[in-house]
């Protein structure tokens, strides 16, 4: 069975489009993810679609995308503009209208028990999700399944042992989750959006690297550090170095 090292096959598009200018303006992004999620949502979904395109074979125009834990749906006109027919599934109804928008092609349901036959994506992707659930990786089993061959499976999720694996709880994640989580409690008087052991766990690249190097019917064509500059993407080939500057790591996969 065909395996690539972490951060090798690199798309030459991509890469060139992950700069130093484009990582800073994410990270300024992230700033506004509680007080302005349309400015945040929409920066990352635009990125998305950008990622998406690259890495996969074919132009996304006529493509079937599937976003698994689409949210409120902020990342619907970033693929509409590149002439895609995208559909997002979300298991939290709160989520889903969270951001008052239409919901023409959003779908309620489990990611860990995709609502969609074998084989009807062209691209399946999540962005942010794998961190959030419970199962991950029956997750990433589950959008494989919905892949046709051919076709990709993009999977981003945020590292626990970077700095931002905390997400709103900031850098006290270090000290444990629920201290950490206490700690944020007693401060803002009610507890996180992303609390932890309920809707936030530690998931380590090790383990995406693992499950995506084991999986069978599919090869492994990239894997990388969705925030920093290409020429940083090295880290990935470092154990214990890419669990904390990594922050945030995207498998791409090909189905076989």
């Amino acid at each position: 069975m065909r395996r690539r090292l972490p951060g090798r096959g690199i798309r030459p598009e991509f890469a060139q489009y992950a700069t130093l200018s484009r990582a800073a303006r994410l990270l300024d992004d992230f700033r506004f993810e509680q007080t302005d999620p349309a400015r945040f949502y929409g920066a990352i979904a635009a990125d998305t679609a950008q990622m998406v395109g690259d890495w996969h074979d074919r132009p996304l125009r006529d493509a079937v995308i599937l976003d698994v834990g689409g949210g409120p749906g902020y990342f619907a006109d970033a693929f509409d503009r590149r002439g895609a027919h995208y559909i997002s599934v979300e298991p939290d109804p709160s989520e889903m209208h969270a951001g008052g928008l239409e919901h023409r092609t959003s779908v309620r349901g489990s990611g860990q028990q995709l609502p969609f036959a074998d084989r009807s994506m062209d691209v399946t992707f999540s962005s942010n999700v794998v961190e959030h659930t419970r199962e991950p990786w029956r997750m990433a089993d589950e959008m494989l399944r919905v892949t046709r061959p051919g076709g990709t499976v993009i999977i981003s999720y945020t590292l626990w042992w970077g700095p931002f694996g905390g997400h709103e709880m900031g850098l006290t994640h270090y000290v444990g989750g629920h201290r950490a989580a206490r700690w944020y409690t007693r401060r803002h008087g009610h507890p996180p959006k992303n609390l932890y052991g309920t809707s936030l766990f530690p998931v380590t690249a090790a383990q995406g690297l693992r499950w995506a190097g084991t999986v069978a019917g599919a090869d492994v064509v990239g894997a990388f550090p969705r925030y920093l500059p290409s020429w940083l993407w090295w880290v990935m080939r470092v154990p214990c170095l890419r669990e904390i500057l990594g922050t945030n790591l995207v498998l791409v996969l090909r189905k076989r």
